[in-house]
């Protein structure tokens, strides 16, 4: 698989589909999984512009994380990543913590973002610290983690290769980029960051999420100004890999409306 490395001086593994002149879209996943979720999106992008799904450290074919690594040393990482593969600007897209680290991103580097996709995502979430702690307790043994979470973490009755797909994915990760990861996305409080954003911002969230409910995506949708949302019906907490069609209607419609308007 391809890396790249970044003048922070981490190799990140990302996975790339696609070419053309519309603005690319970088896509960041959740703290279960590494960049292979994002397949389904890269099949679909790949026909109308650049796609890029990134590993955060200590991910999939990164280079590990050291202890202390925060959401912003990933967002950090990220935008680092970007500039060495030429992407001055994309649309910018993250499910559960890559929606944590596209808030953060934008924050410290707003000018690289065109617009915002947060998928499955929050602000701050009520319950943080106690899934946080759950995580870390459990996360000595990624798979039979991933086992005892997987149907919460998809709708019910869920497809049976999906359900497969998240075991094998969430079993690969190593415990401790895992606790790193869960500490970066459960502990955020990142309200005023999400106040402050001034780009076209879509929120979606799978309308049986138990994870990150619809209901803190409404809440987000109200924080950012102008912000849109949409509902993922039939989806749980992987709303892009259960519902991939429906997601990925609702992102090409929404970064083409975007770059409609800034042509």
């Amino acid at each position: 698989m391809p890396r790249v490395k970044t003048a922070t001086g981490v190799a990140i593994g990302y996975d790339e589909a696609g070419e053309g002149g519309h603005t690319p879209i970088v896509f960041l996943h959740g703290v279960g999984s590494d960049k292979s979720v994002w397949r389904p999106q890269l099949e679909h992008f790949a026909t109308e512009r650049r796609a890029v799904a990134f590993d955060y450290p200590g991910y999939g074919d990164s280079d590990s994380a050291p202890d202390g690594t925060s959401r912003d040393d990933y967002a950090a990482v990220i935008l680092a990543a970007m500039t060495e593969l030429g992407i001055d600007r994309a649309h910018v897209c993250g499910l559960s913590l890559g929606g944590v680290v596209a808030i953060a991103l934008y924050s410290a580097w707003p000018g690289r973002v065109t617009s915002l996709i947060l998928a499955d995502t929050f602000a701050e979430h009520p319950d943080g610290r106690a899934i946080y702690e759950r995580s870390h307790a459990g996360s000595e043994n990624m798979r039979m983690f991933a086992e005892s979470r997987v149907d919460v973490l998809l709708a019910q009755p869920a497809d049976p290769a999906v359900r497969r797909e998240v075991i094998e994915t969430m079993a690969r990760i190593d415990p401790a980029a895992y606790r790193i990861g869960a500490e970066a996305v459960w502990l955020a409080d990142q309200r005023e960051r999400a106040a402050a954003i001034r780009v076209p911002t879509l929120v979606l969230c799978g309308a049986e999420d138990r994870v990150t409910p619809p209901a803190l995506s409404s809440a987000l949708t109200k924080v950012i100004p102008g912000a849109q949302y949409d509902a993922v019906g039939g989806a749980g907490h992987l709303s892009n890999l259960e519902q991939p069609d429906a997601f990925n209607t609702l992102v090409s419609a929404f970064v083409r409306g975007v770059d409609s308007r800034s042509s």
